[in-house]
């Protein structure tokens, strides 16, 4: 092959090379943070990005927002209760910049974090506001953890309670109580029930003394419900008094009768 030709071929190889690495594409949810001899010279948009091979370097930078487990932590709540509580967090950068020289790995730096924010927030609250008071918990951490990674060119978007467990004696312990809570509303709704029934009671005697026609008709009311199940044998209580009363009238009035028809015939004679 002749030298020339040799030649030409080998710097055709070079260019292509030095083309391909002359010419970057950013996707849509990146940006390109620009080096060139070490030094930061600017943010490149999406698109087709051309850069002087050796000499520049592009860093690309995710915009899209990323979901981080915070792996589940041993905390020791105000009211000294060990539980087990592990979250996810969400967070996106803002400034790709900051992202890439204030910080060297901007996930591993936000999970050490969001895990020793996790266990301060969580160990200033008692057991009861824990499982209570997720969202007010969640806002904390958050507020906490945008503080903190604000110069890094990254917000925290959002961070909620995943998983809280509790020890096996603490679930028995509030097992009881909350089946002693329950039987406390039972009996509570029970009592309302015998004094809301003791007062109807009470209206309705009141109403029955002041019609006495009133108990006949629900003794025949009560003789035609009993009917329904066709019973053989039916026990059927009676007003002993007012019967009681109503024969001691009646002998008397027939005692009286009597002595006054003996009477009459002697005084004849």
């Amino acid at each position: 092959m002749d030298p020339t030709t040799l030649v030409v071929i080998v710097v055709v190889i070079l260019l292509l090379i030095l083309a391909r690495m002359a010419v970057r594409i950013v996707r849509q949810f990146e940006k390109g943070v620009l080096f060139r001899l070490g030094r930061v010279v600017g943010v490149r948009e999406p698109g087709l990005q051309l850069i002087i091979p050796v000499i520049d370097r592009l860093q690309l930078v995710s915009l899209r927002i990323v979901t981080m487990p915070i792996q589940s932590q041993g905390i020791i709540t105000q009211d000294n209760v060990s539980v087990d509580v592990s979250a996810v967090a969400y967070y996106r950068v803002v400034d790709a910049v900051k992202s890439v020289i204030a910080i060297e790995n901007v996930a591993a730096a936000i999970d050490q974090i969001a895990q020793t924010t996790l266990r301060k927030v969580v160990g200033q609250h008692t057991l009861d506001q824990t499982l209570s008071e997720t969202a007010r918990i969640n806002a904390d951490i958050r507020q906490i953890l945008d503080v903190l990674t604000v110069e890094w060119g990254v917000e925290v978007t959002l961070v909620e309670l995943k998983d809280i467990q509790l020890p096996e004696s603490m679930k028995r312990a509030m097992a009881r109580q909350a089946e002693a809570e329950r039987e406390k509303r039972a009996k509570i709704i029970a009592a309302e029930g015998e004094a809301i029934a003791a007062t109807a009671l009470g209206d309705a005697s009141d109403t029955m003394m002041a019609h006495p026609l009133a108990l006949q008709l629900r003794n025949l009311q009560s003789l035609v419900e009993i009917g329904v199940d066709k019973n053989t044998t039916v026990v059927f209580p009676a007003p002993l008094m007012s019967t009681i009363g109503e024969l001691s009238a009646f002998l008397a009035r027939e005692g009286q009768a009597a002595s006054s028809g003996s009477a009459s015939p002697i005084k004849a004679a």
